[in-house]
């Protein structure tokens, strides 16, 4: 038999997410007979008769072939949607609605779960929302979306026509595919579906879901096979205290059937998590399921389905790990799911990859999915805050391979107590409830440590400078020579050589002061007395001369081939000081 279709609502924070989901499910209440959807643990359970109800005559393409038997709307706050939604090879979800404000566009989020939908290999159409705030957009709701759209006086037309190709670009720069309007698609399995509506008012929702359902019937025929006999498999999407019944967790359920006094098998951390069930709790009917409400006892529930389970001893559960069901075997799954996990937590590199942590098994996979993508290996994977224990595993990494000592957490706080720590050790601890702000952070810490390292390549060598003697500033004539020097360009640092533009050695400088101090060096745009050993002022050295630093060949040749390194003005002084040099021997510096 074939299962309902379990989608999830992805995008951007602020774009509509809830809002939506919201919305489909008060319109689908609204639509249909009493007791037509229900709310199961987690989910919003859509029959196929409440679709056609709301679509009407958008479904008439069927012809009354349907043979989707509804939708589950999997309804998990924010990162949830990815990071508890897994199953063995993939997503739990078969289909995502990715929400864009059609006003804003593409954003960090947005970007993120277009990756992680590639990576998983889910499909999904793209609810561009928000049209309501384009100006003059005008909705009557005895009409359908396309004639509404296609009654908008030519000015608003043409606002929305931008506002959605706006989408279309970035859906082409970020994903690397095409896509239209839902309507223009001429190839689903090469274009994005784009759906106009609003979530706060409902326009567009019968059109959204004629497009889901239209998908999953042509493509997720096979994969929406379902055995409800035999035991169960599902995944944990919550762990919740409940006053009363202790922990709880609340399941998706995907295959098989789950009864009370079934043994369940959970992924743990270090081993899995067994207990047997006491009771299966379902929500009195049209329940939100993130507020408190009235529960009753089931039986047992087929899938697919969501329930709320209570059992002893599941306190160490956490969200995303796998669950399977047995009538009378505990160890029977036992090695299954020890591999399931270990495939996610199980890394034997420490020396020579990042640390990565995350909230939920599955948060960790989607950030070391990403990881894989571009090649950076992975020394150490865990759930769970930052911890004292990860900053002793970062020093000692450090000791190793700078490079890779780096904590990446997705989604985990720092306790302030480990955020000083770490910074007094100067580790490099980054965490964002961003995957994508992760990668970049990481990136940005990677480029600016090579460029350290490059930058200890020149620490020995003489840097350009160019400097100028100031008229009227002569206060000692030799023995040093002390002058007040303006910095062109560079930076001049004690013991730098120095020689005039006719490439002639003066000296060394001995001594620069800044006010009464002295000081090691003086940057570019300082005006400095330098005591430079070896030249008399008025001999050698004369006010009004232009000075630059003495480089060898040797030094020459280093410089450039860490030219990038330099600045600007160093370069220019550079040249400067070539020019100089080959006056005096052509071929200086060549070779």
């Amino acid at each position: 038999m074939l299962r309902k279709v379990l989608i999830t609502v992805v995008g951007h924070v602020d774009h509509g997410k809830t809002t939506l989901l919201d919305t489909i499910r008060t319109t689908t209440v609204a639509n249909a007979e009493a007791g037509a959807i229900t709310q199961a643990i987690g989910v919003s359970i859509i029959p196929i008769e409440t679709i056609k109800q709301i679509c009407g005559s958008l479904l008439d393409v069927f012809k009354d072939n349907l043979k989707v038997p509804g939708l589950l709307a999997i309804d998990t706050p924010g990162h949830a949607a990815f990071t508890s939604l897994r199953k063995r090879g993939g997503s739990l979800a078969d289909i995502a609605i990715l929400v864009v404000d059609i006003n804003e566009g593409f954003k960090p989020q947005t970007i993120e779960s277009i990756e992680i939908l590639k990576k998983n290999k889910v499909p999904f159409i793209i609810a561009a929302n928000k049209v309501d705030l384009i100006h003059g957009w005008n909705f009557d709701e005895k009409k359908r979306l396309l004639q509404n759209i296609a009654g908008l006086d030519a000015r608003a037309q043409q606002m929305f026509e931008t506002k959605l190709y706006e989408v279309v670009g970035q859906v082409h720069e970020h994903a690397g595919m095409n896509a239209d309007r839902f309507d223009r698609v001429q190839d689903y399995t090469n274009q994005i579906a784009i759906v106009p509506v609003s979530a706060k008012k409902g326009q567009g929702i019968p059109e959204l879901l004629m497009v889901m359902t239209g998908l999953a019937q042509k493509f997720l025929e096979k994969k929406l096979e379902v055995n409800v006999e035999g035991d169960a498999k599902g995944t944990v999407l919550e762990v919740k205290e409940v006053k009363g019944l202790g922990v709880t967790l609340d399941c998706i359920i995907y295959q098989g059937t789950l009864s009370v006094n079934d043994y369940i098998i959970i992924g743990g951390l270090d081993k899995p998590v067994t207990s047997k069930i006491r009771a299966l709790l379902e929500p009195d009917q049209n329940q939100e399921m993130r507020v408190k409400g009235k529960f009753h006892n089931v039986d047992s529930v087929q899938a697919a389905t969501g329930v709320k389970v209570v059992a002893p001893n599941i306190d160490g559960v956490i969200a995303g790990m796998p669950l399977r069901s047995s009538k009378s075997d505990v160890e029977k799954y036992y090695n299954d799911i020890v591999n399931e996990v270990g495939e996610v937590l199980n890394i034997d590199n420490s020396e020579h990859g990042v640390i990565i942590k995350a909230d939920t098994i599955g948060g960790l996979e989607a950030l070391r999915n990403l990881l894989d993508e571009r090649s950076i290996p992975i020394g150490a994977a865990s759930i769970g805050n930052v911890s004292k224990r990860d900053l002793a595993l970062l020093e000692s990494m450090k000791e190793v391979n700078e490079e890779f000592a780096v904590l990446l957490g997705f989604n985990i706080e720092t306790p302030t107590d480990i955020q000083s720590l770490a910074k007094n050790k100067k580790l490099a601890v980054y965490t964002d409830p961003v995957i994508y702000s992760i990668i970049d952070k990481y990136e940005t810490y990677v480029k600016e440590y090579k460029q350290m390292l490059e930058q200890q390549q020149l620490s020995d060598v003489q840097r350009p400078f160019k400097i100028h003697f100031m008229p009227s500033f002569t206060f000692r004539q030799s023995n040093p020579a002390i002058g007040g020097f303006d910095i062109l360009k560079g930076t001049v640092k004690v013991g730098a050589r120095v020689i005039n533009n006719e490439g002639e050695r003066l000296g060394t400088i001995k001594s620069i002061k800044e006010g009464k101090d002295n000081v090691s060096k003086a940057e570019q745009g300082a005006q400095v007395p330098i005591a430079v050993d070896g030249p008399t002022i008025g001999r050698q050295l004369n006010e009004d001369d232009i000075l630059y630093s003495d480089i060898n060949e040797t030094d020459f040749v280093k410089l450039k081939e860490f030219k990038h390194l330099l600045s600007g003005e160093e370069k220019e002084v550079l040249r400067e000081i070539a020019v100089i040099k080959r006056n005096v021997n052509p071929v200086w510096g060549i070779g």
